[in-house]
This record gives structure tokens, C-alpha cells and sequence, in this order.
């Protein structure tokens, strides 16, 4: 039976609550492992178009700057190369990469349904009024993790690869980057980006728990910022340009959050 289908009264053993968990992590894995699956048949299309599109100067994003080039009538948005090439140096080394993308864009396709499985998982145990307040919790998670991944794709790392390609120390040094790189910056970028557009989500069951308030959250605005700035520096690539694009969004959301706070607050001492 399913933990979600219990009657409130129903009481279970710690065994049965491992064994219920058990269950909804390995629909979890199942779920991240058949993404896995499709992407790894699909590898001209995940390495040709996804994985190395942001090195490609017809990638949507540089249109986009070339099309917004043309209307305000500045022509050096338009990117007509990016001077960049790939090699692979191990023998098993293009095998590991494509299984690795695989499995990464596995976990990002299955994040819906993984949550989804947790949050069966953990909603019973919620009270009446909890799990009213948490009502969408599913989707508003999904979509903040969608929107940060797309974020991080289609903004920080296109440009962060234009910059770094363009970035030379002299002429006669080639950009022939490792394979490796390239999985790696583009992994940490969208899931850096997915992990960190979930604090409002965060701010709203902090605040329902008690352990923050919106005018705690006022007070250290300005450390926050810089964490935040800390945060873009450590998940970004070494240039300026980058961390300015992952602290802007972050800003607005640590923003959202502190309204978040507040609802929650208000709520809470109506029902007092």
C-alpha cells in the first residue's frame, strides 16, 4: 500500500516507513535511468545540438543578440564564430562523456518526477493545514528548477563560452579544449542554476518552520548580496560578465523570497 493512501490514524513502524521510501527511490532511479536511456540513443542529437550548440555561432542565443544588435543598431553583438575546438585524450574518454551527459540529462528530465516521488513520500506525514499550504509544491518546484536550468543554458553559459573562447593571451595559443571541460562547465552551470532558483521555495518552508522571518531576512540583505556574489564567483566561469548574469536573477529571487516570507508570516498570524 502506499504511503499516501494510509488513513491519517494509521500508524507505521520504522521499517515500513525505509521500505515505503525504498520504493518511491527506486521509481525515482527507474524514472532518471529510462531518461538516461533515451538520451544515450539519441547522442548525435544530445552532443550535436545540446551539449555542443552553445559553442556554435548559430546557437538561438547569439541570434537573439544579433537580432537585438540589428534593432538597436549595434552590429558587434552579432557573433559569426567562436574560435574553439574539442579533442578527446583517453581512450574511453568520448564512451565516459556520452554516458556521463546521459545521466545528467537524465537526472534534469526526471527532476519533476523524482520530487514528485519524494513529496509522495513526505506529504502524509504533513498535518491538515501544512499540506493546504504546500498545495502545489510539486509544480512550483518543477517550474523553478525548469526556468533555472533554461537559465543557465541558454544565458550564463553561451555567453560564458563566447567570453572564454574570445579570451586569448596571444595569437599563437589555440583553444583545443578537452571534452571533459565542456560536460563539466555546462553540468555545473544549468544545475547550479536549477538548485539556486529554489529559494523561494526554501524561504517558504524556513518561514512556515519558524527559523526565518522577513525582517530577518531585511536585515542581512546585504550579506546576503554578498554570498550571492561569492556564490557567482565560485559557479562561474572567471570572468565578470558571467557572475554578474547568475547574481542578478539570485538577487531577485533572495527579493521574491523575502515577499514569500511575509505571506507566510501573515498567514500565520491570522490563523493564530
Amino acid at each position: 500500500m502506499a504511503l499516501d493512501q494510509l488513513d491519517d490514524k494509521t500508524e507505521m513502524g520504522f521499517l515500513d516507513h525505509l521500505e515505503e521510501l525504498r520504493w518511491h527511490l527506486v521509481r525515482s532511479v527507474i524514472a532518471v535511468f529510462v531518461f538516461a536511456l533515451l538520451a544515450y540513443i539519441s547522442t548525435d542529437f544530445v552532443w550535436g545540438t545540446v551539449i555542443l550548440g552553445p559553442t556554435q555561432p548559430d546557437f538561438w542565443t547569439y541570434r537573439k543578440l544579433c537580432e537585438l544588435g540589428e534593432m538597436i543598431g549595434s552590429p558587434q553583438l552579432c557573433i559569426d564564430s567562436i574560435p574553439i575546438s574539442f579533442q578527446n585524450r583517453e581512450m574511453a574518454g568520448q564512451f565516459m562523456m556520452d554516458i556521463m551527459s546521459s545521466a545528467v540529462i537524465g537526472l534534469i528530465l526526471g527532476f519533476p518526477y523524482v520530487f514528485w516521488e519524494l513529496w509522495r513520500f513526505i506529504k502524509p506525514g504533513l498535518k491538515s493545514n501544512e499540506k493546504n499550504a504546500s498545495r502545489g509544491a510539486v509544480a512550483v518546484v518543477s517550474f523553478l528548477f525548469i526556468l533555472g536550468v533554461s537559465f543557465g543554458y541558454f544565458i550564463i553559459t553561451p555567453l560564458s563560452i563566447n567570453f572564454l573562447a574570445n579570451y586569448r593571451l596571444s595569437e599563437l595559443i589555440e583553444n583545443n579544449i578537452d571534452i571533459k571541460s565542456i560536460v563539466s562547465m555546462l553540468t555545473m552551470l544549468t544545475l547550479a542554476c536549477g538548485l539556486m532558483f529554489q529559494l523561494p521555495v526554501v524561504s517558504h518552508f524556513l518561514s512556515k518552520a519558524g527559523l526565518v522571518t522577513p525582517a530577518l531576512m531585511k536585515r542581512y540583505r546585504k550579506h546576503a548580496l554578498v554570498v550571492i556574489l561569492i556564490l557567482s564567483a565560485v559557479l562561474t566561469p572567471p570572468d565578470v560578465m558571467s557572475q554578474i548574469l547568475i547574481a542578478l536573477p539570485i538577487t531577485l529571487l533572495y527579493e521574491v523570497s523575502i515577499i514569500v516570507s511575509r505571506r507566510v508570516e501573515k498567514k500565520s498570524q491570522k490563523n493564530q
